[in-house]
C-alpha cells in the first residue's frame, strides 16, 4: 500500500507542478515579478524531484545480486536525499538570491508590470496544488494510522509520501507568500513587498530541505522496525511451543523490506530436527505477522539461569 500511494502521489504532484512551474514562467515573463520566477524555479525543482522519486522507486525493484545480496531497496532513500538536495540547492538557494537581487532593485526603476496576471496565475495554481496536497494526504492516511503527522513524517520508513506531503505543504505555503508580496506590491507600488515575499520562499524551502535530509539520512544509515512490528515479532517468536527470545535485531533494508535477526531459546532436550522444526514455524509466524519481514536469520540457543 505505501509503495502503491506514493507513487500515485508523486504522479498527481508531478503533472500539476509541469503545469504549475509552465504558468508561473509564463507570468514571470509579462509581470517581472520576482516571487513569480522564483515560484516558477520551485515549481521546476519539485518536478525534477518527482521525477527522481520515481526513478528511485524504479531501481529499487531490481533483482539481488553477488554484490548486492540484500537487493536495491534503499536506492529510493538515496534518491529521496538527492532531492533534498536539489530543494535546498535550485529551489531555496535560488529564491534567496533572487529576493536579494530584487530589494537592490528597489529605487532603480523596478517595478511589477500587470500585476493582475500574476495574482490569477497563483491562485489557479492554489487550487491545483491543494488537489496534489489533497491526494498526498489521502494515501498517507492509508498507512498513517493512529499516528500525528509529525509521528508520521518522523518515523516512517517509506521515504516517498513524507517527502511529497513536505512539498507540497511547502509549496502551498510558498504560493501564499508570493500572492501577499505580489498583491502588495501592486497596491503599494513598492516591488520591496515582492522582494520580501520571493526572501520568505527561499527560507521556507531551505528548512523543508534540511528536515528532509535529517529524516532520510537517518533511513540511509540505517533504522530498525517500527515499535509495532518489533512487538509484533517478539510476540509471534513466543507464541511457538517452547521458544524464548533471547535477543532480536531487526533493520530495514528496503522501505518495504525488513531484515530480522533474533537469538531464541530452544529446549535442552531437543534434536536436531526438532530444532530446525522449531526455526521454521517460527519465521512463518513472523512472516504472517510482519509480512515485510522478508530476510530472518533466526539463531537457536540454550536459555541461561543465574546459579
Amino acid at each position: 500500500m505505501s509503495a502503491e500511494g506514493g507513487t500515485k502521489a508523486i504522479v498527481a504532484a508531478l503533472l500539476a507542478n509541469t503545469g504549475i512551474a509552465i504558468s508561473k514562467f509564463i507570468a514571470a515573463g509579462i509581470t517581472g515579478s520576482a516571487s513569480m520566477l522564483a515560484e516558477g524555479v520551485h515549481s521546476v525543482a519539485d518536478a525534477s524531484n518527482q521525477v527522481l522519486l520515481l526513478i528511485g522507486g524504479k531501481a529499487s525493484r531490481k533483482a539481488a545480486s553477488p554484490a548486492h545480496p540484500f537487493g536495491y531497496g534503499r536506492e529510493r532513500y538515496i534518491y529521496a536525499f538527492i532531492v533534498s538536495i536539489v530543494l535546498f540547492s535550485i529551489g531555496g538557494v535560488y529564491a534567496l538570491y533572487e529576493g536579494y537581487h530584487k530589494w537592490h532593485e528597489r529605487g532603480h526603476g523596478g517595478e511589477l508590470e500587470w500585476p493582475q496576471v500574476a495574482v490569477g496565475v497563483l491562485l489557479v495554481a492554489i487550487v491545483l496544488e491543494s488537489f496534489s496536497l489533497r491526494t498526498a494526504v489521502k494515501e498517507s492516511n492509508h498507512v498513517r494510522g493512529n499516528q500525528t503527522w509529525t509521528q508520521f513524517i518522523k518515523g516512517s520508513r517509506s521515504p516517498e509520501l513524507p517527502v511529497i506531503l513536505l512539498e507540497d505543504i511547502g509549496a502551498l505555503v510558498g504560493l501564499i507568500l508570493a500572492l501577499i508580496g505580489v498583491s502588495l506590491s501592486w497596491i503599494t507600488g513598492d516591488i520591496l513587498f515582492d522582494a520580501l515575499g520571493t526572501f520568505s520562499i527561499g527560507v521556507l524551502l531551505v528548512l523543508i530541505a534540511i528536515v528532509l535530509a535529517i529524516e532520510i539520512r537517518s533511513m540511509l544509515i540505517g533504522e530498525s522496525a517500527t515499535l509495532e512490528d518489533i512487538d509484533a515479532i517478539k510476540t509471534a517468536i513466543n507464541d511457538g511451543e517452547g521458544d524464548t527470545l533471547i535477543h532480536l535485531k531487526t533493520l530495514h533494508v528496503g522501505p518495504d523490506e525488513l531484515l530480522v535477526a533474533a537469538k531464541v531459546g530452544i529446549g535442552v532436550s531437543a534434536t536436531g530436527e526438532q530444532v530446525a522444526a522449531q526455526i521454521d514455524a517460527a519465521e512463518a509466524r513472523i512472516r504472517a505477522a510482519v509480512p515485510k519481514a522478508k530476510i530472518i536469520y533466526i539463531e537457536p540457543d540454550i536459555p541461561r539461569t543465574d546459579a
